[in-house]
């Protein structure tokens, strides 16, 4: 029996990449013609079935009527109990009754890796007229089951291996820069960078980034850093030592604000004290930053904005499915509070 050919083995052949190879075989937009051509004759040499496109791609119905969301499941945790989702999710349900729009709410089983396990039954029952993916990463098996739905999708907090929906994201990158860049400009030399570790979810790997680049181009040489599973385990542990293995550190940048929380109680709990001894900074402005003592400075994120930006997403791929892929991308703000201030002296500072 003839093996079925997979679109990996058509980018391999081609030597492009798969979201390529997914974009031309999906009819979306954002590859040449020469390139679409040239993919579709050696998908077909190859025996790929290639369905012909629908007259309107990712167009089921004229008018948008039902939207569909899904929203990752945190192990333990439930969508609206998650403080970053639940202002996404009251921004989706705030934009689609401006809208008219009836709402289908359900939960995205997700692994270690914010990949998606399955999708709900009413996926394949057509039940809707547009998606919004919240918080998961989209394999190529995933998005095939999507695309076969043939309704506009949009990805919030999301990333897929094909990179050819429409998504909203926070911009992460330069962001996380610039709350290191705050931090370096008070006087802080020896910071430490907590949560995550180098395969982590695409929107925290980010911020990762942001901090490695910012102490690059101050030409800050000590890097401190506490990887971990932000899934699996607590920050507490790993930020006690970290300062007990390096005394130098004065400032700490928390890739999200639980995992700050979590720090300035492990800080406390060393017999120091935030920020005199050591400032820390967060991201995402959630509802515990100001319930902490001190209050968290951290990096806000209008997740409102972004819940209401994907529907309106959702709708205008509706009327302009040809369109090029777009990318809403929110800019987070510096939201300065109690838990940071400028490095006081130290023993350490003749030395630095």
């Amino acid at each position: 029996m003839r093996r079925k050919v997979t679109i990996r083995q058509i980018a391999d052949k081609y030597k492009v990449s798969v979201s390529t190879v997914s974009i031309v075989l999906n009819n979306k937009p954002g590859v040449s013609n020469t390139t679409r051509n040239e993919i579709l004759s050696l998908a077909q040499k190859m025996g790929y079935t290639i369905k012909p496109p629908a007259s309107k791609p990712g167009i089921r119905h004229k008018k948008l009527n039902t939207m569909a969301m899904l929203v990752k499941t945190d192990p333990g945790l439930l969508p609206p109990a998650n403080p970053f989702y639940s202002r996404i999710i009251h921004g989706v349900d705030d934009a689609c009754k401006s809208l008219d729009l009836n709402l289908m709410f359900s939960m995205l089983p997700v692994d270690d890796n914010n990949r998606a396990d399955k999708v709900p039954h009413f996926i394949n029952n057509n039940m809707a007229d547009g998606l919004l993916m919240v918080g998961a990463f989209l394999d190529e098996t995933i998005s095939s089951i999507l695309n076969k739905w043939n309704v506009p999708i949009v990805l919030v907090d999301g990333y897929s291996d094909t990179e050819s929906y429409d998504a909203v994201i926070s911009d992460n990158f330069r962001a996380s820069y610039q709350a290191m860049d705050y931090l370096i400009k008070l006087g802080h030399k020896h910071i430490g960078l907590v949560g995550g570790d180098a395969d982590c979810y695409p929107s925290l790997r980010e911020r990762r980034n942001g901090y490695f680049r910012a102490m690059k181009e101050h030409d800050l040489e000590n890097i401190y850093v506490a990887d971990f599973n932000i899934n699996q385990q607590s920050a507490h542990e790993k930020v006690t030592n970290l300062i007990k293995e390096n005394p130098r550190i004065t400032a700490l940048f928390a890739i999200n604000d639980n995992i700050a929380v979590d720090a300035i109680h492990a800080i406390q709990n060393l017999g120091l004290k935030v920020p005199q001894d050591i400032s820390v900074i967060g991201y995402d402005d959630i509802y515990l930053a100001t319930r902490v003592s001190p209050a968290l400075t951290t990096m806000h994120v209008d997740t409102v904005a972004m819940g209401q930006g994907a529907v309106h997403l959702v709708s205008m791929r509706m009327h302009q499915p040809e369109a090029a892929r777009v990318t809403l991308v929110v800019h987070p703000t510096l939201v300065e509070r109690q838990s940071v201030s400028a490095p006081r002296k130290s023993q350490f500072d003749n030395n630095i």
